[in-house]
């Protein structure tokens, strides 16, 4: 992978040119607001266990990062306040860092920044039709001393790549030979098109541990590459997908259906605390996000330290509207669905 298509994807995020042309779904939500809550607010529980880690809150960050300066910066700033506030951390792909001299901030540095959070390596599904295996699996673990392995699945934005790689033959079989020979778990997530509950039930049979579901919602691939095509007809191919993907929202709900005992991570469109309260309502672990995280991850830790403080507070403040004293109780808070509450006509 080039440095400088990492620089384009990382240009087109922050310019605010990849939405996806569908909503996350998460509007179509709200919660039962509870009048008389009988709980102390100062006293909610957020926190949760992930990776064998204590975590202060259900979040994941995971960052999209460009050429190796630029990336050293954005993960430095990532790690520094992951851990500081006690959350989730899972970079962005280290194909560039396993190919070339260059590690992209993606050295042991990360964990010397981030001891004792939860660290998640990452690379793409298409490398293991490319040689990639253990070997390259485990490299990029020990690079940043990881808790586990993401690899991620983003058929259509190969697709709509001019450099993209589209053999996918056999991927399903390579993934459940690598989970069954890793020394950590093994995360599986697709990149803003989602997961749908059968593929989700397949991977856990065949070990993968957690689905990221990431949804269509958020961040669009396919808006990304419309933004960095080579010639007229490759964007307008590409922009015909800007609003392909379910919707985060159901990816979560039917992903936790077919995989109860899976760990679920939401992400995709997840704009702010009440989405992840939503989320976690509708059946994920964790919440995620990435590209609403960008912006202040290129700026400094205080940052997202302060991006992150708002989202915490605002999931204390729905838990406690919904009477719910920590993630268990607000797994239970009544969900109901907008179309509900602002037609009652359809109210039976």
């Amino acid at each position: 992978m080039s440095i400088s298509r990492k620089n384009d994807h990382l240009d087109i995020v922050l310019g605010g040119h990849a939405a996806s042309s569908v909503s996350s779904g998460f509007e179509r939500f709200v919660f039962e607001h509870v009048a008389l809550p009988e709980i102390n607010m100062d006293e909610i529980e957020l926190g949760t266990e992930f990776l064998g880690k204590r975590i202060s809150a259900p979040l994941l960050v995971s960052s999209m990062t460009g050429g190796p300066e630029r990336a050293e910066l954005i993960n430095a700033n990532l790690a520094t306040a992951c851990e500081e506030l006690g959350i989730a951390f899972a970079v962005g792909s280290q194909r560039v860092a396993l190919e070339t001299d260059e590690n992209a901030g993606l050295g042991r540095r990360l964990r010397d920044l981030a001891p004792s959070i939860p660290l998640m390596a990452n690379f793409g599904a298409a490398q293991l039709n490319l040689g990639y295996g253990r070997e390259q699996a485990m490299r990029a673990v020990d690079m940043i001393g990881a808790d586990a392995l993401i690899i991620h699945l983003n058929p259509l934005q190969e697709a709509v790549q001019p450099e993209g790689d589209r053999n996918w033959r056999g991927l399903f079989q390579a993934i459940e030979h690598l989970a069954g020979n890793l020394s950590v778990p093994l995360a599986v997530k697709e990149v803003g098109s989602g997961i749908s509950a059968p593929l989700a039930r397949r991977l856990f049979n065949a070990g993968v541990s957690i689905i990221d579901v990431a949804g269509a919602g958020g961040t669009s691939w396919a808006a990304v590459e419309a933004g960095r095509a080579h010639s007229p007809v490759q964007a307008e191919v590409a922009r015909a997908f800007t609003g392909w993907g379910q919707p985060t929202a159901d990816a979560i709900h039917e992903v936790r259906e077919a995989c109860p005992d899976a760990l679920v991570i939401g992400s995709g469109g997840v704009r702010d605390g009440v989405d992840v309260a939503k989320a976690i309502r509708l059946g994920a672990d964790l919440a995620g996000q990435a590209a609403g995280t960008l912006g202040a991850a290129t700026v400094s830790a205080d940052a997202v330290m302060d991006h992150f403080n708002a989202i915490i507070a605002q999931l204390k403040v729905t838990c406690f509207c919904t009477g719910s004293k920590d993630l268990q109780t607000l797994k239970e808070a009544r969900l109901r669905s907008a179309r509900d509450i602002f037609m009652p006509s359809a109210i039976r």
